[in-house]
């Protein structure tokens, strides 16, 4: 195992994602190969190429009463975006009318693939955010950090669709799995890499993050809006709705006329805008290739959007 330094650590890191500084196309295309290789992301779809129409909107849908809601997309350890998005968040909540509050909704994907994870992390949990009274959900990404956590041979699936950039954020470098196909002794040698990265970021994940991982809801319901990392199932009720749906649904979902009690707001499948229609808001643009981090603002009626 390697504990990396803040003078390795920054090599490493520009070893391992040089490629970012190239075309978003390019990256974009280096990532979703990625996925293609990748056993639990085998649904994982590219982001749209072509605009659809805009849809015809029908449905009115209301927020609660006194409640000015802001719903954050997929953030990706993008922790210079997400300053950049709660400014516009506090400059749009000054203006509301007095006595009403304002509260963010954060759809979940806070880590994995940006660099700037850990921080991302450390800020939610240092109660920076506590005057917005903050909803948390949890995210497939999370949910495999706290599968790792549990499972230390789910290590290499993990970096496989960006866990590598987590650890890195928390000082760790990867084993290089590559080499355990040479040889039975190399795959020895990566086991037991893996298994001393695993006991050291178990025992150096910070307890206020771990809290916050173990804290985080699987979806958040308020006035006529269900907030939930990926989507839903359709057809079910919500009862019945399983948590695997939950964080990693896509086409199933996306591609479903069926209406909902609810009008779900989104992330986890990206996008080139912001989607919305009569049946879902979804609000992951991709913000750790394309740095263009998207939130909802549903305040009464209205429906608007910002973004960075």
């Amino acid at each position: 195992m390697m504990v990396l330094t803040r003078g390795k650590l920054a090599d490493a890191l520009r070893a391992r994602f040089g490629q970012f500084s190239r075309s978003a196309d390019a990256a974009r295309r280096n990532i979703l190969s990625q996925f293609r290789t990748s056993p639990r992301e085998e649904d994982v779809a590219a982001f749209s190429e072509t605009p659809s129409a805009p849809p015809v909107l029908q449905r009115i849908t209301q927020a609660p009463e006194g409640l000015c809601l802001y719903a954050v997309g997929d953030i990706h350890g993008r922790m210079d975006l997400l300053l950049r998005l709660v400014e516009q968040i506090d400059a749009d909540a000054a203006q509301l009318p007095e006595g009403v509050k304002p509260q963010i909704i954060f759809l979940g994907d806070y880590i994995d693939r940006g660099l700037q994870s850990r921080d991302v992390i450390e800020y939610f949990t240092s109660g920076a955010l506590d005057r917005y009274d903050p909803v948390f959900l949890l995210g497939n990404h999370e949910e495999a950090l706290l599968r790792f956590l549990q499972e230390v041979n789910f290590g290499t699936q993990w970096t496989r669709f960006g866990g590598g950039e987590t650890l890195y954020s928390y000082g760790f470098a990867p084993p290089n799995s590559r080499a355990s196909l040479n040889s039975h002794e190399e795959m020895a040698k990566v086991r037991e890499a893996w298994t001393k990265l695993w006991e050291a970021f178990r025992e150096r994940l910070p307890e206020s993050h771990l809290s916050f991982f173990q804290s985080l809801k699987p979806y958040h319901v308020a006035g006529d809006y269900l907030f939930v990392h990926a989507g839903l199932r359709p057809g079910l009720s919500l009862e019945k709705q399983s948590q695997r749906d939950m964080l990693w649904i896509r086409e199933e979902f996306l591609d479903d006329a069926l209406p909902f009690d609810h009008l779900i707001v989104h992330g986890h499948t990206p996008e080139d805008a912001i989607h919305r229609d009569d049946r879902r808001i979804g609000l992951d643009t991709g913000a750790f290739l394309t740095g263009k981090l998207s939130a909802a603002r549903l305040f009464g009626t209205d429906v608007a959007f910002l973004n960075t």
